[in-house]
């Protein structure tokens, strides 16, 4: 387990969380099972026609080969640069323009990527975000934007010096990396600003997601011993809540997160705003008794337009009546004590299959299909138009990126009909 003050391990790409899941997977399997499965896999990547032992022969050399060089660079190395290592090696890939691709891809990550926290830059954040916002606006899903940054970071400077502040924004760094699922986006948008994207994420999950930042940066912050006490605010935007644009749900989160600054720090003498707001501004002088947390009733969506299949759009006042009757209530939020917040290493990461053509063919027939929303180590998430029922056991193959065409048993175990009148069922692999 790595220290509290060590940088957490980059986020793996897509392609590296279908190959760590197909190595969970392999695992279970007999060794007939995983032949045969692997035989068809690099027919599927490689075009390589190889006997069953050969192709379970070359992935035991994989895993063997990531060890032997996560050993020598002294950090994890991902499954497709050693599986690249050993088809290379055994002379079954020899067009140069792979390896020609692999640094193309390398120069292109160093172009988004801010060297210091290893995080994504403002640049790759302005494109993410409009990416996100298009596809949540097109799927009908709540899409959350967290803007935070350091309180007090400037008096670390002062203090200790800029490369202690660098270790600062580094744990910073760290507990974002650390706090995300694989389908979140991290970035650094300037000195000591950060900002998150939250696919298929509401409001108060992302409310939840920074009251654990701030839990976590805390615990990652006392092996420095600053003597100064840093935190990480942040507020909140939700698309389609708040607005259905991109600068205007930025702008109400950057309003969010510097009224609440002023609202918690100015108490303690310690903040300033940049909106100059006063705390009446943010809480109101006799506000009414707030329910109890655990009553209080979730916003009701937005109405739907026939003619569009839209919400109405907002004007700019409706936005800035929606920002201001809000903060009050995320205000209360914060400004209860977070709760304790230990994080346990998931066995294997949900992949997330939104934007993929990832699809299902379900029954003996393959009379139906659904679409795949995310695949786990335990089960698969589907979407099907039509809202028949199912079968208790339901034979199905699944056509994902990258892997082959795969047979299994799956047994529904929940199901949800959307507002859009399709249904999402949440399956378990049966063996």
């Amino acid at each position: 387990m790595p220290s509290p003050g060590a940088p957490a391990p980059p986020r793996l790409s897509i392609e590296d969380s279908y190959l760590e899941l197909l190595a969970d997977t392999l695992d279970t399997l007999d060794l007939p099972a995983r032949g045969q499965f692997l035989q068809r896999y690099f027919r599927v990547i490689a075009h390589l026609d190889l006997r069953e032992p050969q192709c379970v022969q070359i992935w035991d050399d994989m895993l063997a080969r990531r060890r032997e060089l996560s050993d020598q660079a002294s950090r994890q190395v991902s499954l497709k640069t050693a599986l690249m290592d050993v088809l290379v090696s055994a002379g079954f890939l020899r067009v140069p323009i792979i390896i020609e691709y692999d640094e193309l891809k390398r120069l292109q990550l160093n172009a988004v990527t801010d060297p210091l926290t290893g995080l994504y830059n403002r640049r790759l954040f302005s494109e993410t975000f409009e990416k996100e916002l298009n596809r949540a606006r097109r799927y009908g899903q709540p899409l959350g934007l967290v803007i935070l940054d350091l309180h007090r970071f400037k008096e670390v400077n002062d203090k200790h010096g800029h490369p202690r502040g660098d270790e600062v924004l580094r744990a910073a760094a760290a507990t974002l990396k650390k706090s995300l699922r694989t389908s979140d986006s991290a970035f650094r948008i300037g000195g000591d600003e950060f900002s998150l994207i939250l696919p298929q994420t509401d409001a108060p999950q992302a409310l939840a997601l920074g009251r654990r930042i701030q839990t976590v940066f805390a615990e990652m912050l006392l092996p420095l011993e600053l003597g100064v006490s840093v935190s990480m605010d942040h507020g909140v935007a939700n698309f389609p809540q708040d607005a259905e644009l991109a600068d205007q749900l930025i702008r109400i989160a950057d309003e969010r997160l510097y009224s609440l600054k002023h609202a918690n720090h100015t108490k303690s003498g310690g903040g300033t705003s940049r909106l100059g707001a006063s705390p009446a501004a943010v809480e109101p002088s006799n506000p009414p008794p707030s329910p109890d947390p655990q009553e209080r009733a979730a916003p009701a969506p937005p109405p739907i337009s026939i003619e569009t299949k839209r919400p109405p759009e907002k004007t700019e006042n409706t936005i800035a009546a929606a920002a201001s009757a809000t903060s009050a209530a995320i205000s209360a939020d914060l400004a209860a004590p977070p709760p304790r917040v230990f994080t346990v290493q998931r066995k294997a990461e949900r992949v997330s299959m939104t934007g993929t053509n990832a699809y299902a063919v379900l029954g003996d027939q393959g009379a139906r299909r659904a679409r795949v929303l995310d695949l786990g180590f335990g089960g698969v998430a589907l979407e099907m138009d039509s809202l028949e029922e199912l079968p208790e056991n339901l034979l199905a193959v699944l056509h994902v990126p990258i892997l082959p065409p795969v047979r299994v048993s799956l047994k529904p175990v929940w199901k949800q009909k959307t507002s859009q009148g399709s249904l999402r069922v949440g399956c378990a692999f049966v063996s």
